[in-house]
């Protein structure tokens, strides 16, 4: 895995340090953050999927205009491809959640999310509407808009469709219905309980230049954001492209561009901007009633900062506090109470810390908790409380300048804390969106912190509290301390050794299926049951903290002549009638904090009418995917291939060698073996080639198969697209499996992507299929003979129909 080196200048280099360090500004971010006080002004930009936005835009709104600047991402981009790693579906969609916040923290933005799901490629707003639930996600937009109050919105795409994919459309609807929605009292006035109806001044659309489609032009209202500020050290171009560089599981990493930069926009609703795009908003402290008081105390502070001492800004900033406090109840009195506090802290130099040395608090059992204060620049400050879940203490200990004061404590983690979750898994999802019964949680990016201690500290006579989440500390021995996040979980675990299980229909194989029990503590009475059936017979079963156990259950072992389908699905829990039993899944990269969450202990069984032929596989690795293990659960042997066992393995062994998905794009060593692998498909090979990508984000940049093919950018999205048998009586459709359209039932997301086109003569055809209302496409399979060998190109998605259970997929393969 790679890691990320960042070397950078003054600002830039707090703002992009990995989210596993604790937060630290330089003087120059203090210096910014102070100017930023006195400007009243926000945009909210909007599109659909992590990595539509314009970095390069929002980067200049938060660091050239000091706007508070926020992006609403329709989805968290759980349907895409994953070029680091085999994670889809909600996996995906955790890991580029994580890649978007450490964007924002490079570019200066806030972050926002709806509930839709990304169930994958959409060809048009209708189709993706039947899935999201219009309505729904339309209140989630009017949401965000009303309790982020924007001045202006701007949309990535339009609402015509030139944006091509049909979530950009569908997003660019859903922002241009909710601007005039979110003005509108009698629209979502169950929300009026928590917000207020809010009118925006203006939406616009950041008309484009790429993918071949330019939708600029010279009349239109456009400005330069691709000016150089001295202060980080970078122009707006150069961060945006280190911004849009944490999008790693997309392979989005970006070059940095300088000099003029122009972005052009249409309005599509209010008044359109003349010289400004804030034109008609006050930005300034005018717009608050008593607010003009407060435009030269921040003058004040910006011009007298120190940059070698800014802790002698901290009184100013305290009496500025203390004014704010007085003014009514508003927006933007929240909004500078907030800026200005974490102002304070950050122009004293305080280090608050509050660790454990372990990464899971279980439930019932106790926790180690590490505190940390430290004083560094000598301001006037006091600890006076320090209180959490099973702890509470009052202080009144002076922070000498510099010097550390430290505690621990011995805490109670109670039955009451919930066990870590993302909010949005908490309940069961529907198809096209997650279930979020707390309003207040809708919009939110990240997950709630598992514990957070809360901290009474006084500086310079005025009590503040301060909110820390606990964090796990550590140090790696090659990356040196890090911070990951603390996860509270059960006191034990319930994991099944596979979550689907494909047995053949016949094979006199008997299932004894057992599940995985892991006591997080020391236990003297475990139980597990399967429905209302508890699986453990006897009387006790005593397991020590760290230790696991298999315990097989009863299912239905008999295998001969039962009907294809998932026979068993067995669901387990803590106790008849209560909350699912739980494992967690651990999801680690790099250039993320941990990604921990919880999945429900379900066994499913799939029995399947299949045959297969020979038995030896080699598997070429690619970006990531599922199909040695459903390739293994179909009783082959398979050996993973990479650079060094293609070079020195003798392929004749293989009776079929696949490439994982995208292999050929990363990994560039593929074109160094293009003569091996074509003399074993001359020699009687068989070589199947899963999808690849050709377009400006990720390319092939060596040849495939025997004769000529192009890959194109062609899908069928439509997962229950009729599949047209061109070829009946081909073997591929009748060996060792007679393949029928029945077998093309039940497949999830999409029915195939990235086609062949332009292919040679030699290559023949055997199936079809098309979205509505397009032309049959016959390239998601095509078949050529080499010597004694075959050759396969495909885009049928096996990658996601296998780990699902589609049986067809199986067979087909």
């Amino acid at each position: 895995m790679k890691k990320i080196i960042l070397i950078f200048p003054v600002l830039l280099f707090s703002l992009i340090l990995l989210a596993q360090t604790p937060q630290a500004w330089t003087s120059a971010d203090m210096y910014l953050a102070i100017r930023k006080l006195n400007v009243l002004g926000s945009v909210l930009y909007v599109a659909a999927h992590p990595d539509d936005e314009n970095t390069r835009l929002i980067t200049y709104f938060s660091k050239d205009k000091l706007y508070r600047t926020g992006y609403l991402s329709i989805t968290r981009g759980d349907g895409g491809q994953n070029l680091i790693g085999n994670e889809q579906g909600i996996e995906l969609g955790l890991i580029r959640t994580q890649e978007l916040l450490s964007a924002r923290r490079t570019d200066g933005g806030e972050q926002f999310f709806t509930r839709a799901f990304d169930f994958g490629y959409s060809k048009s707003p209708e189709e993706t509407f039947t899935k999201w639930d219009k309505e729904k996600i339309l209140s989630d937009v009017v949401w965000v808009i009303r309790k982020f109050q924007p001045d202006v919105i701007i949309t990535r795409f339009p609402t015509t469709g030139e944006g091509g994919h049909g979530h950009h459309t569908a997003s660019a609807i859903l922002a241009n219905e909710a601007f005039t929605a979110a003005a509108d009292p009698n629209r979502f006035p169950e929300q009026l309980k928590y917000v207020k109806p809010w009118q925006v001044k203006r939406i616009l659309w950041n008309t484009f230049s790429f993918g071949g489609t330019n939708t600029t032009s010279i009349d239109q209202f456009k400005f330069d954001v691709g000016g150089y500020n001295p202060l980080l050290g970078k122009s707006y171009g150069e961060i945006a492209a280190i911004s849009r560089s944490n999008h790693k599981s997309q392979g989005f990493g970006a070059t940095a561009t300088r000099g003029e930069a122009l972005e052009y926009f249409k309005t599509t609703g209010g008044p359109p901007p003349a010289n400004d795009l804030l034109d008609g908003v006050d930005a300034t402290w005018g717009r608050v009633n008593g607010g003009k008081q407060f435009e030269k105390m921040v003058e004040e502070l910006s011009t007298s900062f120190d940059f070698l001492h800014p802790e002698k800004s901290v009184k100013g900033l305290v009496k500025l506090y203390q004014a704010l406090q007085q003014l009514p109840d508003g927006f933007w009195k929240e909004q500078k109470l907030k800026a200005t506090k974490e102002l304070i802290e950050m122009c004293s130099g305080l280090f608050i810390d509050a660790t454990s040395p372990v990464q899971f608090a279980v439930l019932t059992d106790s926790l180690r908790i590490n505190f940390s204060f430290n004083n560094r620049l000598g301001v006037n400050a006091i600890l006076k409380n320090v209180s959490l879940p099973g702890f509470d203490s009052t202080f009144s200990q002076s922070l000498a300048k510099n010097k550390n004061f430290n505690f621990g404590k011995q805490v109670f983690v109670a039955e009451t804390i919930p066990v870590t979750q993302p909010y949005w898994l908490q309940k069961e999802m529907e198809e096209g969106y997650y279930n979020v019964a707390d309003q207040q949680k809708i919009g939110q990016a990240d997950v709630d912190p598992a514990i957070v201690a809360k901290i009474v500290i006084n500086i310079e006579g005025q009590d503040f509290n301060f909110s820390e989440a606990l964090k796990y500390k550590f140090t790696d021995p090659v990356r040196g301390e890090l911070y990951e996040p603390l996860v509270v979980i059960p006191p034990f675990d319930v994991s099944v050794p596979s979550e689907l299980v494909v047995r053949k229909i016949g094979s006199e194989n008997k299932l004894n299926p057992t599940i995985n029990v892991k006591a997080n503590k020391t236990l003297t009475d475990i139980n597990v049951y399967n429905g209302d059936e508890p699986i453990i017979k006897s009387e006790k079963l005593s397991m020590g903290k760290g230790q696991s156990r298999e315990i097989a259950f009863s299912s239905n072992n008999n295998l001969t002549g039962i009907n294809e389908s998932i026979v068993s699905a067995s669901r387990f829990y803590y106790k008849p009638g209560g909350d699912p039993a739980k494992s967690i899944r651990k999801i680690q990269y790099d250039h993320l904090p941990f990604i921990n969450y919880f999945k429900n202990a379900v066994s499913k069984i799939l029995l399947l009418k299949i045959e297969t032929y020979n038995k030896k596989i080699g598997y070429i690795t690619g970006a990531g995917d599922k199909v040695p293990e459903a390739l293994e659960q179909m009783g082959y042997e398979v050996t993973l291939l990479g650079d060094k066992e293609l070079s020195k393995n003798n392929l004749s062994q293989y009776d079929a060698i696949l490439t994982g998905v995208r292999a050929y794009n990363t990994n560039e060593w593929m074109g160094n073996h293009y003569d091996k692998l074509m003399k074993y498909v001359n020699d009687g090979g068989n070589l199947v080639v899963q999808y690849n990508t050709n377009n400006f984000l990720s390319t092939v940049s060596s040849k495939i198969g025997p004769y000529g093919f192009n890959i194109s950018r062609t899908r069928v999205t439509d997962e229950n697209a009729t599949v047209n048998f061109l070829k009946p009586d081909h073997p591929v459709l009748n060996f060792p499996n007679k393949i029928t359209p029945d077998d093309f039932k039940g497949w999830i997301q999409e029915r195939s992507i990235y086609h062949a086109e332009k292919w040679d003569k030699n290559f023949e055809t055997v199936i079809s299929m098309n979205d509505p209302g397009e032309k049959q496409e016959e390239g998601s399979l095509i078949i050529a003979k080499h010597g004694k060998g075959v050759f396969v190109y495909t885009g049928l998605v096996f990658f996601r129909e296998l780990p699902a259970g589609v049986p067809g997929a199986y067979r087909l393969l």
